[in-house]
């Protein structure tokens, strides 16, 4: 054979291997009968580790009945708001759960199941602060103290709008809020969701900044392995979820 015809052998035959891989998802999942679902256990009330180190909230009950009703057992995979993307792409997991946002750097690498949140940034601040930190153009000012968690949307947002305030990119997203509690940082824009329930848990202390509304609109989904079998049954999934209930009784009970 050739030189040039096993090489376009070896193209095609490459080619047809990935499109079968993709396409293939949810049988590949029910041959090998594991789910593998990436998460970062660092987002209350999506996902998060209990004071046992077991992983916790909302989306982690749903990839569990998820997988329950795949017929298959769920293995989650630890990742980071840094690195999600790329172990996506090196095929480390089959889907993504957590609080994901919808964006198009996103969508171009795989499927977004039908939205479970519907949400937009806000800032949370100490209570002292709530009329103090209303704009962006309050925020973005060389006194001001901005915190963020490293690689996911908080970080890109705060990079994109705010110049002149200084920001503070602080590695672990589990503890971040107490850093503006204990005035090491002013104010941390991020889902609103997670201000309200941030808010909760520091109560007198940390409060949603006065904003007449969100800076940005947003859904939030489960990201998802190219493979329309395998989107179709996430949907399915998540519509039935949403409309009886349980999807909201799983946050609500995680928001405690």
């Amino acid at each position: 054979m050739k030189l040039w015809h096993f090489a376009l052998f070896a193209a095609l035959f490459s080619s047809v291997a990935t499109a079968q891989a993709e396409d293939g998802t949810l049988a590949a999942i029910r041959q090998a009968g594991v789910l593998r679902i990436g998460t970062t256990g660092d987002y209350k009330p999506f996902s998060y580790k209990g004071p046992d180190g077991d992983l916790q909230g909302a989306d982690i009950a749903m990839g569990k009945e998820l997988a329950g009703s795949l017929g298959v057992k769920p293995d989650f995979v630890m990742t980071t708001w840094k690195t999600m993307l790329d172990d996506f792409k090196a095929g480390k997991f089959d889907m993504v759960v957590g609080g994901i946002t919808v964006n198009p750097v996103r969508a171009a690498v795989g499927d977004f199941s039908v939205p479970n949140i519907k949400d937009g940034k806000r800032p949370i601040v100490r209570c002292a602060d709530t009329q103090k930190y209303v704009s962006l153009e309050a925020i973005d000012q060389p006194s001001v103290r901005v915190i963020v968690n490293p690689g996911g949307t908080n970080d890109t947002f705060a990079h994109a709008h705010f110049t002149k305030a200084k920001i503070e990119v602080f590695p672990d997203n589990k503890v971040i809020f107490d850093q503006i509690a204990a005035d090491k940082a002013d104010v941390m824009v991020t889902d609103g969701v997670e201000v309200d329930l941030q808010a909760k848990l520091h109560p007198g202390v940390l409060c949603a900044a006065a904003v007449k509304e969100p800076f940005t609109h947003f859904e939030n989904a489960y990201l998802l392995r190219k493979d329309p079998a395998f989107k179709s049954a996430v949907d399915n999934f998540m519509t039935k979820a949403l409309a009886d209930g349980d999807w909201t009784h799983k946050l609500d009970a995680a928001m405690k």
